[in-house]
């Protein structure tokens, strides 16, 4: 299959078309960075988990030099509908409160994105309140994209989340941005009240787990909070129980960043662009989009493990090592820019280390 074929997913509505993903999986390749990576100057396997992740970027990037280049951080916003059932220990209004303070320059994905030099865009994928365009003075904090789907999705305990053509709309969107961005390493991030209900949502029905082991205290629940969160879900997980592919169930539970940020996820990995995945809402879009393009997660970095309870079983059902463990439940990318110096490690090591040969260093004798 050429890496430009296309994959079309019938709906009632009109065809999506999707671009195709190759597997990172090549042989000899993979035989010539293993040789690079064992033979520089340390015992075997000593770095760990970093020359892991130095064999992953070679296969994606299909070199044993490699390159980072322009890496971008993108926050995809908006609102969901079911907040309006009380499932978030936060009111909907912070959705946009906490887009104009990425904007100015103040929320935690500024901070590190200033620090690990990533440029920061903001998608405005469906927040519920008009987002005006800040003035040119403010776009060294963060670049806004106006790319609404709609003024929030509908509250799925009432009906789906959205129509199957603003779920199309939404994955169209996600190939548009990635498409119009430099770069070959790509950070997601997201800022959405309730959206992890959606993310449990998803995951409990694309990886057939019970939704109590997918339901976290989000921003901060309470038990009885909690215990309410969960009912609610529970309900709207029957209601939508004929919901199966992934198009029909992002309809259905999903909201219009996940569907925007699977869409954006899969046009980086059919640019063989390096996608690092922060936490448990951003690994519900991995899961969209590996629904859509099973080889996609091969092009994916996972960042951290979250605080969020189901975390720790995505991560195990993407079969998933993440970087860091810092117990973060922040979203917004925060978790995939403090791993970056990682990737930026593995990457020099691999390309710099010397090898036993030329530094003239004895290697481990064998019995």
């Amino acid at each position: 299959m050429s890496s430009a074929h296309r994959t079309a997913v019938s709906t009632s509505d009109t065809d999506l078309m999707l671009p195709g993903v190759m597997p990172i999986a090549h042989a000899s390749l993979n035989a010539e960075l293993r040789h690079c990576i064992d033979y520089k100057t340390k015992p075997l396997g000593a770095l760990g988990g970093l020359e892991a992740l130095a064999l992953q970027m070679g296969l994606i990037q299909q070199r044993t030099q490699l390159r980072l280049e322009q890496p971008q951080m993108v926050v995809f916003a908006a609102d969901h509908g079911i907040a309006d059932a009380k499932v978030s220990a936060y009111p909907q209004a912070v959705t946009v409160q906490m887009v104009l303070n990425m904007l100015a320059g103040g929320a935690a994905v500024n901070v590190f994105a200033r620090q690990q030099g990533f440029a920061l865009t903001v998608v405005d994928a469906g927040v519920a309140t008009p987002i005006p365009q800040p003035p040119r003075t403010a776009t060294e904090h963060a670049r806004l994209l106006q790319r609404k789907i709609g003024f929030g999705t509908r509250n799925m305990t009432r009906g789906p989340a959205m129509t199957s053509a603003q779920a199309i709309a939404a994955l169209h969107a996600g190939l548009d941005v990635v498409r119009h961005l430099p770069g070959n390493v790509i950070a997601f991030g997201e800022m959405g009240i309730a959206n992890t209900s959606s993310a449990a949502l998803l995951f409990s029905r694309l990886a057939e787990i019970p939704l109590q082991d997918t339901v976290g205290r989000g921003t901060g629940l309470s038990d009885e909070q909690l215990k309410h969160k969960l009912q609610v879900l529970s309900d709207v997980h029957r209601k939508h129980r004929a919901a199966s592919t992934p198009l029909e169930l992002l309809s259905a539970m999903g909201g219009f960043e996940i569907a925007m940020m699977t869409g954006a996820m899969i046009q980086a990995a059919h640019e063989r662009r390096i996608i690092l995945v922060d936490g448990f809402i951003t690994g519900a879009a991995a899961l969209v989009a590996q629904g859509f393009c099973p080889a996609v997660v091969d092009y994916m970095v996972f960042a951290h493990r979250s605080a969020e309870l189901g975390h720790r079983l995505m991560l195990t059902h993407l079969n998933a090592q993440p970087l860091l463990d810092l117990g973060l439940r922040l979203g917004e990318g925060s978790g995939a820019l403090l791993a970056w110096p990682l990737l930026v490690s593995a990457a020099a090591f691999l390309n710099e280390m010397a090898s036993f040969e030329s530094a003239g260093v004895s290697q481990a004798t064998k019995d």
